[in-house]
């Protein structure tokens, strides 16, 4: 009996021990995207649990964050950043049917607020839909059309081979309709798109981004002042850039799909049909 309650002693130990090296190492990832889900931690845990010799499942990690109050949490949005019932042409969309096979190919753009003191500022990204990657991005006090042209020029900075065309879409917001826009698109020959319609699925990638900036990264929590923000967002960016793996490009992060010539095999699949009883449901995986 004596050696069973010391070999019970030794495994609850170790067992401890392993919770809380666990837990300490999630803590440190966390430290660079804060709401960093279950799926990603534990993808991003192999090799630490291969050199630690501890097995632990999706599963059980799920439920290791939930026992320690450790789950990401979700904040709804509650703000309009799109104005479209403006005088600017609409541009029909060219991108619904693309699917990029090479860097700066195409391009997806929106804004988002971001909570500073008693107002809000205004989060304009340019995102690459071939790799994930924020090319271009901007923080401005107003919803006008300089924070969008700082986001794209930034982008266009960062483009290496001026001679291959690029996609351009948006909603059909002020900023990306406005004159001054539409000019410096016009200038590198850009094609313009945009939704046509108020489905947001039609710009779900640039959409996705900025829920992740603000649910993972927590830039939805709110800053003091401007240049705080501004100084969070760029360290968001960055962590979102060259840190956090990405499902959809088999877990690589943005920055090394961007330096690839093509996409690996993906593990998932964008679109799955889902039956529940009688009824069919189409379902998305992101």
């Amino acid at each position: 009996m004596r050696q069973a309650w010391y070999a019970a002693s030794r495994q609850q130990e170790k067992v401890g021990f392993q919770t809380d090296v666990i837990l300490q190492e999630v803590r440190r990832l966390r430290s660079e995207i804060p709401g960093m889900g279950t799926h990603k931690l534990h993808h991003e845990l192999s090799g630490f649990l291969t050199r630690h010799r501890i097995k632990l499942g999706r599963d059980r990690l799920h439920l290791l964050l939930k026992e320690n109050g450790m789950l990401a949490k979700k904040k709804a949005n509650k703000v309009t950043t799109t104005e479209s019932n403006h005088p600017h042409y609409k541009y029909p969309n060219k991108a619904k049917d693309v699917k990029p096979i090479r860097a700066n190919e195409l391009w997806v753009s929106d804004l988002t607020y971001i909570p500073v003191g008693a107002n809000y500022a205004y989060l304009y990204v340019i995102m690459d839909a071939f790799s994930r990657k924020i090319v271009g991005w901007s923080l401005h006090q107003t919803m006008q059309a300089k924070g969008a042209l700082e986001a794209l020029n930034m982008a266009l900075l960062a483009r290496k081979d001026i001679s291959q065309p690029v996609i351009h879409h948006s909603d059909r917001g002020v900023q990306y309709c406005s004159w001054a826009y539409v000019q410096r698109l016009r200038q590198v020959n850009a094609t313009i798109s945009m939704t046509e319609s108020g489905d947001p699925n039609e710009n779900a990638m640039a959409e996705r981004v900025l829920r992740t900036l603000k649910e993972e990264c927590k830039l939805a929590r709110g800053f003091l002042s401007f240049s705080s923000a501004a100084e969070a967002i760029e360290k968001a960016i960055n962590a979102y850039n060259t840190v956090r793996p990405h499902a959809s490009i088999n877990y690589l992060t943005p920055h090394q799909m961007h330096q690839r010539k093509r996409k690996p095999r993906l593990r998932w699949y964008p679109y799955k049909k889902v039956r529940y009883g009688n009824v069919q449901y189409e379902a998305v995986f992101r």
